[in-house]
Parts: structure tokens; C-alpha cells; sequence
């Protein structure tokens, strides 16, 4: 078993993967694990959502509805949730607090759904986080099914990994973002 620094450092994200996915009680068992993040107040302001099958069609459908867009523009972003098997729409749940602000309880979210990324990654599933500009959309949030204190954050798009994707991972160097104050 890695360790949570090489599991982190070998992370990247799949913008491509196969037609196999995890069944849903492999994702619980590594949303179990995801949802050790901090949480204050023990709040757990977040839900995952699995979305197979017809569901990423009716997610297509509402992201084409939201655009405005019309003919192939509509058509192809109504074909993006089609790019995998699996997608874990990530909701973040505000439950008003006198001393967590929602911004904190989104932070607790966004750590469940990085978390799990890590996860995925580590068993071997390719996923990648994507959100875009209809994310938040009130036709998005309704096929969702979200509630009033609800809010999407994006969605992580899970597959199986092509023959020969895991290649090293490239881009910029490291360069850690630190200061120190004295």
C-alpha cells in the first residue's frame, strides 16, 4: 500500500476513461473513508450523488437547457456527461451555524470530493473533477434533486483506466505556494 504522500504525488486526473465503473458499495466504502476530512461541528454538509445510465443523459439534457445553446453546440454539451461510466455529482449542504459559515462547510465538501478523487485514484479508477459554467444552474440543480441549502460543486467523472494512461505525470515543476511569518 502506498502512502498518502505517494498516493497524493501519483494522482492525476483520467480526461479519458473506460465503460467500467465501481459499483456503488465500492464507492461507499472510499466515501467512508473521504469523509474523515475536518468537519467542524460535525456537520457533514455534503452528499454524493451517483449518476449512471439514463441519469447522465437527463444531466446532458438539463446542461444544454441551461445554456440556451441550440443544434450541435446544444448537442455536444448535452454528450459530455456521457464521457464516463460513473459521475459523483458532490453537494454541498449548508446547515446554518453560529460558528461554521457556509464558506467553511463548502471547504468540508470540497475535501470529501478531493478525498475521494484520491481514493478512486489509489484503487485504480480514473477520475477527473469537472464543473463548468452551468454547475450551479437552477435546471442542473433540479434534475439533481437539490434542496434549497443545496448546491452542486461538481462532478467527478469515474471509469476504468485506458491500456497505457497511467503515463508519468507532467505539467509544471513543483513550486510549492508558502510563505512564513515570523
Amino acid at each position: 500500500m502506498a502512502s498518502v504522500r505517494e498516493a497524493v504525488l501519483a494522482r492525476r486526473s483520467a480526461p479519458k476513461v473506460t465503460d467500467v465503473a465501481p459499483d456503488d458499495a465500492t464507492i461507499i466504502e472510499l466515501l467512508v473513508a473521504a469523509e474523515r476530512v475536518p468537519d467542524h461541528a460535525a456537520l457533514r454538509p455534503w452528499r454524493v450523488i451517483a449518476l449512471r445510465g439514463a441519469a447522465r443523459s437527463r444531466l446532458g439534457a438539463a446542461l444544454a437547457e441551461a445554456s440556451g445553446l441550440t443544434g450541435d453546440a446544444a448537442s455536444r454539451l448535452a454528450a459530455k456527461p456521457e464521457r464516463a461510466p460513473l459521475l459523483l455529482a458532490i453537494v454541498a449542504t449548508s446547515t446554518p451555524h453560529p460558528k461554521v459559515p457556509q464558506w467553511e462547510q463548502d471547504a468540508a465538501a470540497a475535501g470529501v470530493a478531493h478525498l475521494l478523487s484520491l481514493l478512486l485514484d489509489e484503487a485504480g479508477w480514473g477520475v477527473m473533477w469537472r464543473t463548468g459554467p452551468y454547475t450551479r444552474h437552477a435546471l442542473v440543480a433540479a434534475m439533481h434533486g437539490l434542496g434549497a441549502n443545496e448546491h452542486l460543486l461538481g462532478w467527478l467523472y469515474v471509469g476504468g483506466v485506458p491500456e497505457g494512461a497511467r503515463a508519468a505525470r507532467t505539467g509544471l515543476p513543483p513550486a510549492p505556494r508558502f510563505s512564513s511569518l515570523d
